[in-house]
């Protein structure tokens, strides 16, 4: 009996300088001075390509070799440049029965060749979006097609019109190999009164540019089980400038995801002190998620998928969640045993994980997880987003005035001590059902 009072002793004892240690380490200063740098107007609201995002980088760069993180296998420094090759509009003219048509009412929504030009008689047609249904509804599956092809849209659609064209207006960005295709495609959408189109010409000429783009990775090596791989990842690009509110036009994105990135490099701060990690620990700030994903598509495929024992991405963590304080959702939670692993580890706290609330966002496949979850990686995005019922989210008001700190400190906390047995090579979370190719 003695002996068993020793032992819960014991373990009182270590979790409280555990705890103690996570409080010297993850402290709120700290925390603050990430995301107030992060989401800052100086780095101008981090858009991919942009000055900002560069800045960015380097801020986490400096981070990473204050905390003493490795470079990726082979890698001489911690960007991991990859490039992306951008169409840039030149001019886009349309004229539908015998009228050209406003600028202002083309939109081309895809696109992958510097001059395409088609009509009805070479093309794929016409069809014009159903006004009884929701337009941004109707317009994921015409992103992912491959035809040339015109698109009558009501006017009832302006404005939704107007702000996805905002979105496009820089022009699309793809790998060489989407380049230079024998039949190119190109989906263009014109606002008009016409319900039909008897005759219409288009004829799009673009500018091709070579575009670097970067994750930012560190790694912490593991001992015995150096060769599986744990991931903590948040995306570091936003959106730049916006439409004007007020004087306002930056959208600084505190929560979306200088939260997330922060958090990261909180967690690899805190394993580098702790200095028992079993399996090798990567840590990685995504370009690009924005504008597709592109950041965590090309890391994903420089790893062995089936090297990877789990993956925390880590993406809105700025305010309280729908199950009140010291609480965080898991997307996926079904898919694997990975949150009921991180709850285990957090048994005698406060702090709470939650299924997501969301799943008619389908959230679980639209972070950085994606492409690895894919691949059968139980690789889970941990948040704290009201999704449904935020205003600040993708607007200029996302600033660091906004945010809960203390919600973010209790998370990253919680974060840390709920993956330590996964980190530590004692838990290892089921794999997730591969998606057919």
């Amino acid at each position: 009996m003695k002996y068993f009072y020793y032992l819960l002793i014991l373990l009182f004892i270590t979790r409280a300088a555990s705890a103690q240690d996570i409080d010297k380490i993850i402290t709120k200063p700290y925390v603050d001075n990430l995301i107030k740098t992060l989401s800052s107007d100086d780095m101008q609201g981090r858009a991919t390509f942009s000055p900002g995002i560069d800045k960015a980088a380097t801020f986490i760069e400096s981070e990473f070799k204050k905390i003493g993180l490795q470079p990726l296998s082979g890698a001489s420094g911690y960007r991991q440049t990859f490039y992306k090759y951008q169409l840039v509009p030149s001019s886009s003219e349309v004229s539908l029965n015998g009228k050209a048509v406003d600028h202002s009412d083309i939109l081309v929504l895809s696109n992958n060749s510097e001059n395409v030009s088609f009509n009805a008689t070479n093309s794929d047609g016409w069809i014009k979006l159903d006004t009884t249904k929701k337009f941004k509804a109707q317009l994921r599956p015409l992103l992912n097609s491959k035809k040339r092809q015109l698109i009558l849209v009501d006017r009832k659609f302006a404005a939704d019109f107007n702000q996805v064209k905002e979105y496009f207006a820089k022009g699309a960005a793809m790998d060489e190999k989407d380049l230079h295709q024998a039949n190119p495609s190109a989906v263009v959408m014109v606002l008009a009164s016409d319900t039909v189109a008897k005759e219409f010409n288009v004829s799009l000429k673009y500018n091709l540019k070579k575009l670097a783009l970067f994750n930012v990775a560190g790694i912490i090596p593991g001992k015995s089980k150096a060769k599986e791989l744990v991931v903590f990842s948040g995306h570091y690009d936003h959106l730049g400038f916006l439409k004007p509110v007020g004087q306002d036009s930056i959208a600084n994105g505190a929560d979306d995801d200088a939260s997330g990135t922060t958090a990261m490099i909180s967690l690899a701060k805190y394993y580098k002190k702790l200095n028992n990690n079993e399996r090798t620990l990567i840590f990685v700030a995504f370009t690009a998620e924005e504008i597709g994903g592109y950041g965590s598509q090309y890391f994903s495929r420089q790893l062995n998928p089936d090297d990877v024992v789990a993956m925390f991405n880590i993406e809105m963590i700025g305010k309280e969640s729908k199950f009140g304080k010291n609480t965080a959702f898991i997307t996926g939670y079904e898919k694997s045993d990975f949150g009921k692993i991180l709850q285990k580890n957090l048994e005698g706290t406060a702090f709470t994980f939650h299924p997501d609330p969301y799943t008619e966002q389908n959230l679980f496949y639209r972070s950085d997880n994606a492409t690895l979850a894919a691949l059968g990686v139980p690789a889970h995005t941990i948040s704290t987003d009201q999704i449904d019922i935020d205003k600040l989210y993708h607007s200029v008001k996302d600033e660091y005035s906004t945010l809960d700190t203390e919600n973010i400190l209790a998370t990253i906390r919680a974060i840390a001590k709920s993956a330590i047995s996964i980190v530590n090579g004692v838990d290892t979370p089921t794999r997730i059902p591969k998606l057919p190719n």
